[in-house]
Formats: structure tokens, sequence, C-alpha cells
């Protein structure tokens, strides 16, 4: 019953008439109280009054109440209730920590590739576009025109987001099922992302800040423009502004290299060099957003080094330095149709590279010199220019161009990579939120150095891909 009514039945008077009424209504022989009745009598009613203004003091705190009954504190819910995100929310995008506070995120997709190849690739890429593994010289992979399926592309991703007195602490844990290095074209676990930040920190293997993820387009061929900075590494990172519109990152990371022996190779006065890495590689990015897109400018120094273990009485140990700059961009030029743009240049970062040859070739010293070879970095040049479209609801599509450049040295041989081209076009069908199926053409090609070969290879593929994902609540440290 509401209180409010049952103060306006009872007033003060009415329980003051009950009270004394229950004391008033006493055995005959009580009569003729004593002063020490009449004192605790006294007493009783005090308490009353005190009492009876307290209950009127809350009721009036009630009635000016809204009438929308308040939520719960937190620590009020009950411990088996979850929350959850609305089922048509999109799943995170990758690397991407999660905005909602004290959550975590279970996501991942089923995909399948298949397709045909009209050309030649090496086998154990056979389900993407790498110019660097095409033919370097006539029916290197013969013969031409393979059918290819596979599900390596699968993904499975655990996201947290908490809140704590030092800071948010947010970590990523993903892999998928495409093989690379030793298990090459194999279906197989690897590690993409295991990584966390706390507060302005972070630490584990993820996006080097050297490279910008959301300039990778909408296309559903898995290794994506040759030309493009994409490095996952291991790192320290440090983050001094991290704001909405613009943001610092500074990292140090995992350093790795790789070589190219050319001409000499086989020589046995190469044969005890080794590569030494004793510096980490230095990287970071500025970055600036607003509502047309964003602009990021990159930066990485590094030391690659090698040290001669033989007795020769030639010592060909030594170190180079590697740098590089990237500038990229994506510009929303209409509600349907965002750019992703992107120029790397610099010399020894090939393995930054999404496709590239090796960082370090072999260069000639003048006539004379006491050592007559050395490792020289490569210049590298990188484009990266798409366009994604939305036709509607259902429809989208991404095409685009990218080309990968290399300076070659002097010491490489004729056959060895110098200039990659790779470009793709897709009509993608989203029945439901979390499907997608279509087709895309993809082209890719390769030039040599110097002995005039170059290679072409030309597929369809389709693809079906079918996302999940789960999100749960729980409460902060």
């Amino acid at each position: 019953m509401n209180l409010g009514i049952i103060w306006r039945h009872f007033s003060p008077t009415t329980l003051l008439v009950f009270s004394l009424s229950a004391i008033w209504i006493q055995p005959a022989q009580a009569q003729s109280p004593s002063q020490q009745e009449i004192q605790q009598l006294k007493d009783k009613l005090q308490q009353l009054d005190q009492t009876m203004s307290e209950v009127k003091a809350q009721i009036k705190a009630l009635e000016q109440r809204p009438s929308v009954t308040a939520a719960p504190a937190p620590a009020q819910v009950p411990a088996q209730v979850v929350a959850q995100k609305p089922k048509d929310q999109a799943v995170p995008l990758e690397s991407q920590i999660t905005e909602e506070k004290n959550s975590l995120d279970i996501y991942g997709f089923a995909m399948l590739d298949s397709g045909y190849d009209f050309k030649q690739v090496d086998p154990l890429w056979f389900d993407v576009v790498r110019p660097t593994k095409l033919p370097s010289f006539p029916n290197q992979f013969a013969p031409s025109g393979n059918v290819y399926a596979g599900v390596r592309q699968t993904r499975f991703g655990v996201k947290s987001s908490t809140t704590t007195p030092l800071g948010d602490l947010n970590t990523i844990f993903e892999f998928e099922l495409f093989g690379t290095g030793v298990d090459a074209g194999q279906t197989t676990f690897r590690l993409r992302h295991a990584y966390g930040e706390l507060g302005s920190f972070g630490a584990g293997q993820t996006w080097s800040p050297f490279m910008d993820i959301d300039v990778f387009p909408n296309t559903i061929e898995y290794w994506g423009p040759n030309g493009m900075v994409f490095f996952r590494n291991v790192q320290l990172r440090w983050m001094p502004v991290r704001r909405k519109k613009a943001s610092v990152t500074i990292a140090l990371e995992r350093p790795g290299a790789s070589a190219d022996q050319g001409l000499y190779a086989g020589r046995i006065e190469l044969s005890n060099i080794t590569p030494r890495f004793n510096f980490p590689d230095l990287s970071g990015n500025a970055r600036i957003n607003r509502d047309w897109g964003h602009i990021q400018i990159a930066g990485i120094v590094r030391k690659i080094g090698w040290v001669d273990t033989s007795n020769n009485p030639i010592n060909l140990g030594d170190s180079v330095v590697g740098w590089g700059v990237n500038l990229s961009s994506t510009v929303k030029f209409a509600k349907k149709d965002v750019a992703k743009l992107e120029v790397s240049y610099g010399h020894g970062i090939e393995n930054y590279m999404n496709d590239a040859p090796v960082d370090v070739g072999v260069g000639r010293n003048p006539p004379g010199s006491l050592v007559p070879i050395k490792g020289v970095t490569l210049p590298v040049l990188g484009i990266v220019a798409f366009l994604d479209h939305t036709w509607g609801e259902r429809f989208t599509s991404s095409g685009g161009f990218s080309m990968v450049n290399i300076s070659n040295s002097g010491g490489q041989l004729p056959s060895d990579y110098h200039r990659g081209y790779y470009s793709v076009g897709n009509l993608l069908y989203h029945p439901v939120p979390k499907v997608m199926m279509g087709g895309e053409f993809q082209w890719g090609r390769r030039m040599n150095f110097s002995d005039g070969f170059d290679s072409n290879d030309y597929r369809m593929q389709f693809s079906f891909k079918y996302d999940w994902s789960k999100s749960f609540k729980f409460p902060a440290f």
C-alpha cells in the first residue's frame, strides 16, 4: 500500500490517541500511578514523537522521487545475470580493442576459398596472389591451370577490456589456420595476435606501428596488396598520445632480416657468415582522425648486422642501417565510397612489406679494395590504391592496384625479383549481416632484375564466410 495513503489516514494525532489509549486502559489497581511511572510514559511519548518525525521525513522523500524505478547499482546485480550486446552488432575489427569496458568478446569466422588458377604459382602458395612466388623462369611451376580450395582463412579470437586503477587493461588472442614458413601450404595453427595493453603501455605480438591496417581493402584474396606495409611483430610499445582524433605510438620491435648472396652464393668465403641483431627495431607513427577519414605517417630505423665466424684473413662481417617512411590514409569520398591509399619507401625494410624479397643484397666494392664485396640494403618502393564501394544493403565491391619496386644491387642474379604488380576486383553479397559470399578476379605479375623475363597469374576465386561473436559482461577490478 502507498505510504502516503497510510499517512493521510493515520495522522500524528491519531497515533498519539492509540498510544495513550493503550496506556490508559489498565487494570483498576493502576489508576493511581507513581511519579516514576509518569516519567516512563513521558519518555515513551517522546520516543513516539521522534519516530513519527522520521517516518514523515521518509514518506516525503519517497513522494519526491521520480515515478520511474532507478536501475540497481552494479553490486546489486546478481552474478548470474550476463549483459549481452545486440545480436546484430558487428564483430570488432581485427586487433581493435573493444570500446565496451569490463567485457569479454569471443569471435571468429569460418571461411571457404575456392577457385581456378589459369597460370602457375609456387604450389606452397596455391591460394594467394604473391608476385614473389610467381615463376622466375619459363614453366618453373608447370603445368598451368589448377583448381584450389581450402579453409585456411578460418579464424578464432578472444578480446577483453577491463578498467583498473592504473588504466584500461585490453587484451587480444587470435589465431587462424593459414600455415607459413616451415608450415607453408598447410592448414594449421598460426598465431596472429597475443597482445595486451595497460594504460599507455603495451606488450606482445600485434601490428607493427610502422603499418596501417585500415588501408587493407575489402577483398577476399588472403594475402592482400603486395605494396602495403604489413607485419605483425613482437614488441614493446608506448602510446603517449591516445585520443579519438589523434594518437602517437612508439615501439621497440623484435629485429630480423634476410639476405641474398646473389652471384657469390656458394663461395666458401661466405659459408661462415651469420646474422647478428643486437638492437631492436625502433618504429613509430602519428595519426589524425577526422570525419572524412584519417592520415597517418610512420617511420622505422633498424640495424642489420652479420659476423664472419671463419679465420679467413679478410673478415666479411659488417652491419648496415635500414630505414623507412610510410604515409597512409583513408578518404571517404561519399557515403558509399572509401579510398585506401598508401605510399612507402625505405632501404632494407623488405620484411615489413606484405610481399617483397630480401632486405640485404650483395654489392661490389671498387677495384683494389681490401674487401671485394659488401652487404647493402635494397631500396624498396610500395604503392597501394584501392576503392571500397557499397552498392546497397546487401552488395559491396572493392578494386584497386598495388606495386612493389626493388632497386637491385650489382651482385644480384639476373633472375632475382625486381618488380611486382597486384590487382583485384570483386562483387560480394551479404544475404544476412554475418554471412558473405562472392567472387573476385585476381591478377599478379613478376618482373626479373635483368634477364628480361616476366610472368603473369590470373585467377577467379569464390568465397563463403560465416561470422559469429558472443560478448560477456563482468565486474571491474
